[in-house]
């Protein structure tokens, strides 16, 4: 489980199936069979040495993520973990993209901050929510506005300057990743008939 608090940018050294990163931070600590996120997706370490390591991607994350589309020199962000006494800084992000969108558009406001638009798939639409939270090629943003399916939010200097949104323009490819609680209440609206679930109820559920 990851927060989408992006800990460094990476450098995509080889790409494909079996993908070497260059990194620093995220080496410190790492062991053979711990998880990365790249980019929002949930990799495991089989390879690690000499300031990188290599992860094995299955065909079915290379086509539904942007990973597949990566190339030598790609910047990639990259996120440990969440350890039982880190603070959850983001929202809950388990490394399981959705869908791809598409960068609408990525424009300076002031004060060094950016707004990000993104043109999200129809199957992610039900849990686009105005003020609810996304991951972004891993990263955790809030949704300041949903219309016409493209979701738009406001990217402070910090994230900006300490991802990969920095190399993105339009067009690029950028993986989604809806808030898993969003996916639990709707599961829970499916099997109790309207009406019948109620506070109560999502008390005893463990809500």
């Amino acid at each position: 489980m990851f927060t989408g608090i992006i800990e460094e940018v990476g450098t995509v050294e080889r790409a494909g199936v079996r993908m070497t990163l260059r990194c620093q931070h995220v080496l410190e600590n790492l062991k053979l069979g711990d998880s990365v996120a790249v980019n929002g997706v949930c990799l495991t370490a089989v390879a690690i040495g000499g300031g990188r390591f290599e992860a094995d991607a299955s065909p079915e994350t290379l086509e539904r993520s942007n990973l597949g589309e990566l190339r030598p020199g790609a910047p990639v962000n990259l996120e440990r973990p969440l350890s039982p006494s880190s603070r959850l800084g983001g929202h809950i992000v388990q490394g399981h993209v959705d869908a791809a969108g598409q960068v609408a558009g990525l424009e300076r406001l002031q004060n060094g901050n950016w707004w990000l638009s993104v043109q999200y798939p129809h199957e992610i639409e039900r849990y686009v929510v105005f003020k609810g939270s996304i991951a972004i090629d891993g990263i955790s943003l809030t949704i300041a506005r949903a219309e016409k399916g493209v979701l738009s939010a406001s990217v402070i200097p910090h994230t900006y300057s300490n991802t990969n949104l920095r190399a993105r323009r339009p067009g690029d490819r950028v993986n989604l990743e809806a808030d898993i609680l969003a996916k639990y209440v709707e599961k829970m609206l499916s099997v109790y008939a309207p009406g019948k679930l109620t506070v109560e109820k999502l008390l005893e559920l463990g809500y």
